[in-house]
Order: C-alpha cells, then sequence, then structure tokens
C-alpha cells in the first residue's frame, strides 16, 4: 500500500509541475503577446502608419503568437505537438470546408487592408448597413451607428457588397426640392431661395449652387436646389436650410400648397 502511495505522489510530483509549468507558459506567453501586440501598435502609430493597417496587422499579430504560446504549454505537458500539428495539418481541409465563411471574411479583411477602401473614421454606406468605421478586425468591422450604436459586420459581406464612402471627398452635395403653388411667383421663390443658400456661410463659394424648376405636379411646382458644403457640415446645412425655406416663404406670403384634387361637379 505504502508503495502505491509512493508512485501516486510520484506521479503527481512529475505531472503536478509539468501542469505548473504549462500554465505559466501559457499565462506568461499570453502577457507578453499582449506586450508585442501593444508595443507594434505604438511603433506603427509613431511612423504615421494608417490606423485601419494598424488595427489589423496588432490583431493577427496577437492570434498568431497566440498559437505559438498554446503549442509551446502543450509541449511541456508531454503531448507531441509534431504529431499534434499533422493531425491539424491533414484536418486543415474540412475546418476550411466548416470554416470557408471566417476564411472568406479573413481574405476580405486582408483585400481591405490592401485596397483600402476607407479608412478609421470614415462614415460608410456597406454591408446593409452605415456608420463611421471604428476598427477592422480579422474577420469584421466595427462600426458606430449615428444614435451611437455599435454594429459588428462580416468583412466578406462589406467588401462582397457596395460600399459607399462618404468621406473620401471632403465635400458633399445637398439635394433638396421645395414645392410652390401653381399661382406663385416662380423668380420670387427662386430669389429667396438663392439669398437663403448664398448667405449661410456654410455653403462652398467655388461651387454656384442651383435653383432650377424640375416638375411641374400635380399640386406644386417644384424646385430642384442643389449646393455644395464640407461633408462634416451636410446634416447641418440640409435641415437648416429647410427650415429657413419654410420661413422665408411664409413672411413672404409663398404657398407652400398640401396634395390636392380640383373636383368639378357639372349639373345637368
Amino acid at each position: 500500500m505504502e508503495d502505491i502511495f509512493n508512485q501516486i505522489k510520484d506521479i503527481l510530483a512529475i505531472y503536478g509541475i509539468r501542469v505548473i509549468a504549462a500554465l505559466a507558459i501559457f499565462i506568461i506567453g499570453r502577457w507578453v503577446a499582449k506586450g508585442i501586440r501593444n508595443l507594434l501598435r505604438r511603433v506603427l502609430k509613431r511612423n504615421k502608419v494608417d490606423g485601419t493597417l494598424i488595427s489589423f496587422v496588432c490583431n493577427l499579430s496577437y492570434v498568431v503568437l497566440l498559437i505559438f504560446v498554446i503549442i509551446a504549454a502543450l509541449n511541456k505537458l508531454g503531448i507531441q505537438t509534431t504529431s499534434l500539428i499533422a493531425i491539424l495539418g491533414a484536418a486543415s481541409l474540412a475546418i476550411g470546408l466548416a470554416l470557408r465563411g471566417s476564411l472568406s471574411n479573413f481574405a476580405a479583411g486582408v483585400m481591405m487592408i490592401i485596397f483600402r477602401p476607407f479608412k478609421l473614421g470614415d462614415f460608410i454606406e456597406g454591408g446593409g448597413t452605415s456608420g463611421t468605421v471604428e476598427e477592422i478586425q480579422i474577420f469584421s468591422t466595427l462600426l458606430k451607428t449615428a444614435d451611437n450604436k455599435t454594429v459588428i459586420v462580416p468583412n466578406s459581406k462589406i467588401f462582397g457588397d457596395k460600399i459607399v464612402n462618404y468621406s473620401t471627398k471632403g465635400t458633399r452635395r445637398v439635394d433638396m426640392t421645395f414645392g410652390i403653388g401653381y399661382d406663385d411667383d416662380i423668380d420670387k421663390a427662386r430669389s429667396v431661395i438663392l439669398e437663403i443658400i448664398n448667405g449661410d456661410e456654410r455653403t462652398l463659394k467655388d461651387q454656384a449652387p442651383v435653383v432650377a424648376v424640375s416638375e411641374l405636379a400635380d399640386s406644386t411646382v417644384n424646385f430642384t436646389v442643389r449646393a455644395w458644403t464640407k461633408s462634416s457640415d451636410y446634416w447641418g446645412f440640409l435641415w437648416d436650410t429647410t427650415e429657413a425655406v419654410k420661413k422665408r416663404f411664409d413672411a413672404e406670403e409663398i404657398s407652400i400648397p398640401y396634395p390636392q384634387q380640383d373636383v368639378h361637379h357639372y349639373q345637368h
């Protein structure tokens, strides 16, 4: 009986030390991997590398280092990692087929880093949603919506669909439509709209605004209005101009008709 206890003690001593060593390798290795990731991020930022590339490279390097740490920990436990790697290599085809969606997301992330259709901080529309790009990860992209929600979109969905980048050019054209009554003065209405647009300091002066009669609708004569402003001023300019036109039309007694129909009643 004493011999059995001694054997158990020896086994626990040997494997207990291995387990503790493996845990130490994993914990310290993960800490070192995070440190290398943070160091790499600081170096890239110091060299003014684009934030999109920094995020992707740092996340990828951390995953690769963590894989090496796990292999080293398993090796310390006495597991033959060479055979394990061979098994993983043989199973890679099956895993690749099972995770082809994840692999396509990874490939799409690499393509977005190479072709750079957008960068961090850009306001884009893609993958069925729109928002400001916060981070491009290995498999997904994080977007912050206008109402401060975080939307996680798979990279393949963004890269495989139409991407609209509203921040690339720095300026945007604001398209508006205003309607007046058929009995109102067209020239007067055009003059009022132009006065409001030209009086706004956010209107870009190097591109003249357009105010043109575009449609004779059922109840209104419609003006198509086009003006240019900075991308950052787009929504404020649109909302303020719409409100200003309504107030000036009321002050100038220019009507904005409700949808209406003329009904003619004939008596025989």
